[in-house]
């Protein structure tokens, strides 16, 4: 099928910083497993909108649409906004026109990284948050009313086509999950189906899913409820599967529970497409510092490489992605890393050579 083609956008801010760090695990990647990316890179964002008055150059949408993977850095800046008041992020536009309904957001604690919550279990966090990311309350953006100037209105979307496809996702990365040795073989519905007729919907398809699915396990719980959990007891949790909304925030949630956005990687995936980010911002206030915790950024390029494997059957992707994934982790169970947003003072590109010499 020839070389995988990949889509790069570093974006703004420390996203140029993170990319480059991926860019160069990747190098490294490639000759140790002995496989090539085809790699483009395109401007686009905040500071190129600002420049040009586009988000992206001509052309550069329909590459990524083209392309087998698109990666991301991070774009945005907060004194650049669209006219209608609103940040310029391109990424949605992908999301809605690509068809990448669902965003995998892993929360995971690595070791010797400050412990947040006071309980020991909290070493133990290892857990996925599923975002619907084409609808749900989402799906009023560019579309929501003001009327007079007294009230505004937004609509929630649940369709059952997407949902199904969701949960279908979400029950494969718990099976998966389980066989790789982590996690706890079950799927959380996490919904607000007491109240919004909406999401009593999405809970009954998830039912009717889980049916389906009968070799993995399955349970509820309230937005709310899993809010003071994901606080309390978030060991317990496996993946949890939600609505647009509910998951921008508790992915946040779960960010902060293992110590921050720069350790929070997300994958948001289509039947025929797959953009990879992390989940934090363009933190222009450090931006041009080398302070940029590029773990998040790794850990999506990971999730890239293990996607594109499993798409093409290519099981030489799948091993450079475990060995990505599994170079971050020994370089925090080395103690050779520990990120400014930590409390360390391991820089970017130090922390890049300390993944590039364990993947070495």
């Amino acid at each position: 099928m020839g070389n995988p083609e990949v889509a790069v956008f570093p974006g703004d801010g420390i996203g140029h910083e993170v990319m480059a760090s991926a860019l160069t695990t990747l190098d490294a990647l490639e000759r140790r497993f002995n496989f090539r990316l085809s790699r483009t890179v395109y401007e686009g964002g905040a500071a190129y909108y600002r420049k040009s008055g586009k988000d992206l150059p001509d052309g550069a949408f329909e590459a990524a649409r083209a392309a087998d993977a698109i990666l991301f850095g991070a774009m945005g800046l907060p004194d650049v906004r669209l006219p209608d008041g609103t940040e310029v992020a391109p990424h949605l536009r992908m999301r809605e026109s690509f068809g990448l309904f669902a965003g995998v957001r892993p929360v995971k604690k690595y070791p010797n990284t400050p412990r947040v919550l006071a309980d020991a279990r909290g070493d133990q966090v290892d857990l996925i948050v599923l975002r619907e990311s084409t609808e749900g309350l989402f799906a009023s953006r560019g579309r929501g009313t003001v009327e007079d100037d007294a009230v505004a209105r937004d609509t929630m979307v649940i369709t059952r086509a997407t949902s199904e496809k969701l949960f279908d996702v979400a029950f494969s990365l718990a099976r998966r999950r389980r066989t790789q040795g982590v996690g706890k073989n079950r799927v959380t519905c996490v919904d607000k189906s007491n109240v919004f007729v909406s999401m009593a919907f999405f809970r009954k398809i998830f039912s009717e899913k889980a049916s389906e699915h009968a070799d993995v396990k399955h349970d509820y719980a309230y937005v709310d409820a899993a809010a003071l959990d994901l606080v309390r007891k978030p060991w317990e949790f496996d993946v949890l599967v939600m609505e647009n909304m509910l998951a921008d925030i508790l992915s946040d949630l779960g960010g902060g529970l293992v110590g921050g956005m720069g350790m929070a990687p997300c994958a948001e995936i289509g039947l025929e497409h797959a953009l990879f980010q992390p989940a934090h911002g363009s933190a222009p206030d450090i931006a041009g510092q080398g302070k940029a915790n590029p773990t998040a950024m790794l850990v999506s390029t990971a999730m890239m490489l293990d996607w594109l494997g499993e798409r093409r059957g290519d099981d030489v992707l799948v091993r450079a992605a475990r060995a990505l994934d599994e170079a971050v982790t020994q370089a925090y169970a080395d103690a050779a890393v520990l990120p400014y947003e930590l409390g360390g003072s391991t820089g970017t590109e130090a922390f890049t050579a300390a993944v590039v010499e364990r993947i070495a």
